[in-house]
């Protein structure tokens, strides 16, 4: 004879927890951009709502690295490009 059915707790209402993406993201050649670039990973540990931070700042960052690239002097005999 079965025995009494098994009891099965309700579902829980909470959200699910933020699970990383696993997007991988290839070496660009430019060290620089790379580690800003790897931050992007702070963001698979927090709700959605904290993305838009980690990505402003992200973003920002990567602005500011192509900013000073153009303040870089050309190597020496080299004209400046304008």
């Amino acid at each position: 004879m079965p025995g009494p059915p098994a009891y099965e707790p309700a579902p829980s209402r909470e959200p699910a927890p933020p699970l990383p993406l696993g997007v991988e993201r290839p070496p660009t050649g430019h060290p620089e951009v790379d580690e800003r670039l790897a931050r992007l990973a702070d963001a698979d540990h927090l709700p959605a709502e904290g993305h838009a931070p980690v990505y402003e700042d992200v973003h920002r960052e990567l602005r500011d690295a192509l900013t000073a690239l153009d303040a870089r002097p050309a190597p020496h005999g080299q004209p400046v490009p304008r």
